[in-house]
Parts: structure tokens; sequence; C-alpha cells
């Protein structure tokens, strides 16, 4: 059977969209729509209920729906296995948000290669709804997240307590003095409500920056000020590069990781030992940047 129909109707399952489906998978809704008839002609039933309101699973496609999530997983554990490299004997493949690589996602590869030296590892950058569909679709375990989706077969537990904090490349900055020199970095809908509140001196600053912690990279040599997370922000601190903004609230942004349920179990307690050692020193770091403030 077709991958890519597999992955479609899954698609269109999760979204309950065809619409949403394409957008997804980087393809047409005319394609989507190919995709999901040729499923059902093969099948012989239909999958879906479609109506303006968008498509609904039918019986056929409710009981359908756990075997395709099986194709999926059986075939990318199957590819995963086979690649595993000589001297390795397992496989495990992360993914994480841009911003949770750094003091976070990287020094937990150094943990686990550690513990594990014959595990063959694999890390990824993406998106949440990336990461959601590769959690899905088992082409990743593991996944670190701002913003998780919580789907059949995924399990979801809270990492750490992230703070976002006001940060400017210039001593002794103060709210008032950053009108002209603040770029707003789109963290999610959440903190734009929180910015809107607390900070409605600092609206539509002209510059939004949708690109996490590497807002970093662009504003300490450009004289901006911004939030950057706290446990982000510690290193540039330390070296006087950023210094936190006088009188700015920090904006609490916790961290999530994203587990199948279908991980070996062992290697599942390893890992969540490891990401609790490494998350209990980020902490550190994100307390001993809130004392400044």
């Amino acid at each position: 059977m077709d991958l890519a129909l597999i992955k479609t109707f899954l698609e269109v399952a999760a979204t309950g969209s065809f619409v949403a489906a394409s957008e997804r998978l980087f393809v047409t809704q005319s394609a989507v729509s190919l995709r999901v008839q040729r499923l059902e002609d093969q099948l012989g039933r239909a999958l879906f209920t479609r109506s303006k309101q968008g498509a609904e699973l039918t019986p056929a496609g409710q009981e359908f729906e756990s075997y395709a999530q099986a194709l999926l997983r059986n075939w990318e554990q199957a590819r995963q296995q086979v690649a595993v490299p000589e001297g390795f004997n397992r496989s495990l493949t992360i993914g994480a948000q841009v911003s949770l690589w750094p003091r976070l996602g990287f020094r937990w590869i150094d943990a686990l290669r550690e513990a594990l030296p014959d595990l063959g590892l694999r890390a990824q950058l993406a998106m949440p709804d990336a990461l959601t569909r590769m959690m899905t679709e088992g082409v990743m375990q593991i996944s670190l997240s701002y913003q998780p989706s919580l789907r059949p077969g995924l399990s979801v537990e809270k990492v750490l307590d992230e703070e976002l904090v006001l940060v400017a490349p210039w001593k002794n900055a103060e709210l008032d003095s950053l009108r002209g020199r603040y770029a707003f970095v789109d963290w999610s809908p959440d903190f734009l409500h929180f910015h809107e509140l607390h900070l409605p001196g600092l609206s539509n600053p002209g510059l939004t920056l949708a690109m996490g912690a590497l807002s970093a990279r662009f504003i300490v040599n450009r004289d901006y000020a911004a939030y950057l997370p706290a446990r982000y922000a510690k290193r540039y601190l330390d070296e006087e590069r950023l210094f936190i903004v006088e009188g700015a609230p920090s904006f609490a942004y916790p961290v999530w990781s994203v587990w199948r349920d279908d991980l070996d179990e062992d290697l599942a307690d390893v890992a969540r030992k490891t990401l609790e050692i490494i998350a209990e020193q980020a902490g550190d770091d994100t307390m001993e940047v809130l004392e400044q403030i």
C-alpha cells in the first residue's frame, strides 16, 4: 500500500480538513482529495464524510485509523532499524524547536550518548506542527516543544518552567527607553496577549522576529532589546553582552516533552532520567537569571 496515501489519510483525520491537510503536507487540496479517493477505492469503503464544516471519519474510517497508524509506525521502525550504523544496537530520533537545542537539547544528546554508547542517535529541528506529524508517523520517538499537541499514541510531560525575559545589549536599560530600539519576538499567541496587556507602550515596534532564540544573534550586535528564554540568554548575560531590562515583566513559557507510547521501556527510562538531570541544570540557569530581575 502506498505510504503517501496512509500519511494523507492520517493528516485529514487529525485536522478534520482537506485544506489543512494539504497545507501540512505541502501539496494541493486536489492532490489530497485524489489520494483519499484512491485509498477509499482500494479499501472499498468511504473513509470520510465531507461537508462545509470539514471532514469527519466514517465508522470505516475510524476502524481503519489504528491500522493506518500501525502500518506507518511499523514501516518507520523497520526503516530506522535497518539504517542503524554498524557498532550500534538500536536507534532513537529526537526532535526539538530551534530555541530548545542550545543549553538543553544538545546537553541531552551528550547525556544519552554517555549513558547508552550503543545507541544510534538522530536529532532533528522542526516547528511544533512538524514535530507532531513526525511523532505520529513514528519517524520520531521523543520531541521537545513549547506548544505540544496531544494525539493518540503520544504522551506529554512537562520538562521545565521556562521564562522569557526582556534583555538589551546595553547597561541600565529601562522600559521607557526602548521605543525605536525594540524587536518583538513572536513566541506564541499567548505571548502576544501578554505583550498587549503588560507592554502596550511597545506595541507595533516595526520589527518582528519569528525565529525564536536565534533572535539573540540579531539583537546582540544591533542595539535592540527583545524577549528571550532566560536559559538561552544566560550565556550572553554572563559575558555582559546582554543585560536585563529593569522593571520588565517576565513571561512563563514551559517546555514540554512528547513521547511515543510504544517506545522501548528501558530506552524511555534512560531518556527520561537523563532529561530530568539536564532540565534541572537548565532550571538552575533560569532561576539565576530571574534573580536579577
